[in-house]
């Protein structure tokens, strides 16, 4: 072949001997020889470049789709009573009622985030975005789960600033809210950070839209930015093996961003589908125009016919395949009828869009692609986007799990060496809050708009995101999203309903109404048999877990090879909840009112000695033993218990206990808001047989701390009697104190911590490690 830049179908037929880059762009040996079978020749090197993206392990989903099922099938036909959309779309759709519905999804930007974080970070926000956009939904606001290296480390002082600015640089161009999510610090992530981005967006029923090529002779445009030669292969090869610095081509170039571009693509796409302009819609995300055409044309008609040479470029010395790979952002792709190509032309016109007509649906099942009029693609598009190859991987428990597991963190085997006297648990709170996962996270999240729009209820550092969907009724939604990866670690199963049932007692002690789940599955390499049990396991607690509590899996993304030199990240499931509220106005926030001095504070749930995976533990530099008990019964409950309370007006405050335990919710509900408390662990150590180490640092599950007004406290204890969960009277609210007290249990008494002394030791962590400031 004289010409590997126009090699055509009746080339690759002519000339079999052809050697081809196979291996360079991604693809097993096995792989490109089932290629060929399914092809009766060598591809050309635009099909080349088609199939080894599509096949990508972040494309196809290869090695994790055989358990992936569970979630279609662990599941009732009470779960799916309001799903209007589920996994197999760009995002899930949830019928909020009223003619209302919301899209969410959740996916990961990880590796290229690394490489180049401004751009990683920023990219990834605008792809999960348009995910939304192409359900026919206006997004109303993102989060971002983040996972960094040791805080002190280096590396993590280039990587964190940059992520940080991207996703505050593009989410608050877009004007989206930014209503929550997490910082983790841990070395495991060390040049390895996990940057996930969840997206949501409202809609009527009657604007859904899906990704599907049908309509024999309806016309295929693309439309939105011109395409280029940044992100060639970006996140589809970047994203699918380990990083390796022998291995160049698994370090192509980031996508570039452009959020103004986007924003005027966002209201463009509306326009569209207020006027009923198209007829099916993709983002191009990753793997770009060979995504977009594979997948419209599979899941349409079957057939579509397509000229490249009409794409619109920024780079004319692209080759046809290199075109086909580009992961350039804000694009779209979209079929229109004839009769209303005008009119769709009008809206280009009106918001200044760039769009080209490449083709047409048909109705041959085949995939045609021409370049100047020669054919350089003729695929079957279903074997680029659905039957591609689906791997079994063997997976065993790893030999050292048990190991890991019996190696405890117990109070009650500690003997002498945890802090006992009131001092020394005052000292350890302190030591507890200044620590960097548990410290203010305030310099990241004041990068970021939370109320731009107007429809921001709560935001972070509350446990859920609220955002009004209709002013009208108060209808809304709140968000959040959580995974503790050292319980992952300890017992991937158990860690991933740990993850879920986090989230879930969020959503639910804002006063929202769980509906739905996006899951973000970030693991190691799937060729290691102890990663891949890690991965098997996690998903199956995760379905098994979504049954039990009656919530479905909408969508969500799965993000391997997450390692470097053979050091894999711990196993992280990120789990995002949704949650509607009739009324956004009875929501609940997370901190004590000053108003509300005197009320009382209560304690939902039972304290067991948990201390296993703890932040306290990582404190001491320790992770072993086994993860804190699932009770998700229990967490059902307490869920009806808050939603109810919260509808009925009875809480004025609650905050979930999870990280840290009763300590750090006791100090995060008094600084939210500088307002202190005074609390006795007496009746708490002696109710469930605990000593005060293990009352203040334990973290056991389906736990709330509540305040209500001392008028509402018989209404509500009836009702946590009426349901049988424990609730125990542990202080009141003190606004004047200016500090947290704790008393009962102890060697010498109590112990006092000023806010002021609190806050300054939470608040300096971060500041102190990246300028004082915010970028």
């Amino acid at each position: 072949m004289n010409d590997f830049n126009i090699d055509t179908v009746t080339n690759a037929a002519d000339t079999p001997e052809t050697e081809l880059p196979w291996a360079e762009l991604g693809l097993k040996q096995d792989e490109y020889a089932r290629i060929l079978e399914i092809l009766g020749r060598r591809p050309t090197a635009a099909e080349l470049a088609m199939y080894s993206v599509m096949w990508s392990e972040h494309c196809s989903y290869k090695s994790s789709k055989v358990h992936l099922r569970q979630f279609g099938e662990k599941v009732t036909e009470e779960m799916q009573k309001d799903l209007m959309v589920g996994i197999g779309e760009n995002a899930g759709v949830t019928d909020l009622g009223d003619g209302w519905a919301v899209t969410f999804k959740i996916e990961s930007h990880n590796h290229p985030s690394y490489v180049e974080p401004y751009q990683g970070a920023a990219t990834g926000i605008g792809g999960i975005v348009r995910d939304i956009i192409s359900m026919g939904a206006r997004p109303v606001g993102v989060m971002d789960p983040l996972r960094f290296g040791d805080i002190d480390h280096p590396d993590t002082q280039r990587v964190l600033p940059g992520v940080v600015a991207g996703i505050g640089g593009y989410g608050n161009s877009l004007g989206l809210p930014n209503v929550g999510g997490e910082v983790v610090f841990d070395s495991v992530y060390q040049q390895n950070p996990l940057v996930n981005a969840l997206a949501v967006g409202v809609l009527k029923h009657e604007d859904l839209r899906l990704a599907n090529a049908s309509g024999v002779g309806n016309k295929v445009v693309l439309f939105g930015a011109r395409t280029g030669g940044d992100g060639i292969g970006g996140a589809s090869v970047l994203a699918s093996e380990s990083f390796d610095d022998t291995k160049p081509s698994k370090r192509p170039a980031v996508q570039v961003g452009d959020p103004f571009a986007e924003k005027v693509l966002i209201e463009c796409c509306l326009e569209l589908f207020h006027n009923n302009l198209v007829e099916g819609i993709q983002d191009l995300g990753a793997a770009g125009i060979s995504c977009a055409t594979s997948e419209l044309a599979s899941n349409g008609e079957g057939g579509m016919h397509v000229e490249l040479t009409n794409v619109l470029l920024r780079d004319p010395s692209l080759t046809p395949g290199e075109i086909l790979m580009s992961e350039s952002q804000e694009r779209m792709m979209a079929v229109v009828t004839p009769e209303n190509a005008a009119n769709f032309e009008a809206v280009m016109d009106k918001w200044g869009v760039e769009h080209s007509w490449l083709g047409e649906v048909t109705d041959t099942g085949r995939l045609i692609i021409e370049w100047d009029g020669d054919t350089i693609v003729d695929v079957d598009p279903r074997t680029v986007a659905h039957d591609g190859p689906v791997y079994d991987r063997p997976y065993h428990r790893p030999e050292w799990q048990d190991r890991l597991q019996t190696d405890t963190f117990r109070s009650s085997a500690a003997g002498g060496d945890l802090p006992a006297s009131a001092e020394d648990l005052g000292q350890a709170v302190v030591e507890l809050m200044s620590s960097p996962n548990m410290a203010d996270k305030s310099w990241v999240t004041d990068q970021f708009d939370r109320f731009v729009g107007g429809n921001t209820a709560l935001s972070q550092p509350d446990d859920a995101g609220v955002i009004r969907v209709d002013d009208r009724t108060g209808l809304g939604i709140g968000l959040a999203t959580d995974c503790n990866d050292r319980y992952a670690y300890l017992d991937p199963y158990r860690g991933a309903q740990l993850a879920l049932a986090e989230s879930y007692r969020n959503v639910a002690t804002a006063g929202a109404v769980p509906l739905a789940v996006s899951d973000c599955l970030n693991f190691g390499s799937p060729e290691d048999p102890d990663i891949m049990w890690q991965f098997a396991e996690a998903v199956r607690g995760l379905a098994d877990a979504c049954m039990e509590l009656g919530i479905p899996v909408t969508g969500g993304n799965v993000s391997l090879y997450n390692q470097t030199a053979g050091r894999a990240i711990h196993p992280t499931p990120v789990v995002g909840v949704l949650g509607k509220f009739d009324d956004v106005s009875r929501r609940t926030p997370s901190g004590f009112q000053r108003w509300a001095d005197g009320q009382a504070i209560y304690l939902l749930g039972t304290t067991r000695d948990e201390l296993d995976g703890s932040e306290y533990a990582r404190m001491r530099g320790h992770l072993g033993g086994q993860p804190p008990a699932v009770d998700l019964i229990a967490e059902k409950t307490l869920g009806e218990i808050l939603i109810n309370a919260s509808r009925d007006g009875m809480i004025d405050a609650a905050h979930d206990l999870s990280e840290g335990g009763l300590a750090a919710a006791l100090a995060e509900m008094s600084l939210r808001f500088g307002v202190g408390s005074r609390t006795s662990l007496h009746e708490l150590c002696e109710r469930d047989g605990v000593d005060p180490f293990t009352a203040l640092f334990s973290e056991s599950q389906a736990r709330v701390l509540v305040s209500l007004p001392r008028s509402e406290e018989l209404r509500f204890t009836d009702m946590t009697t009426a349901r049988g969960f424990p609730a125990l009277r542990l202080g009141v609210v003190d606004a004047e104190s200016g500090g947290i007290e704790v008393a009962g249990a102890f060697q010498d008494g109590s112990f006092g911590i000023g806010l002021d002394e609190l806050k300054e030791a939470w608040s300096s962590v971060i500041p102190s490690r990246f300028g004082g400031a915010a970028a």
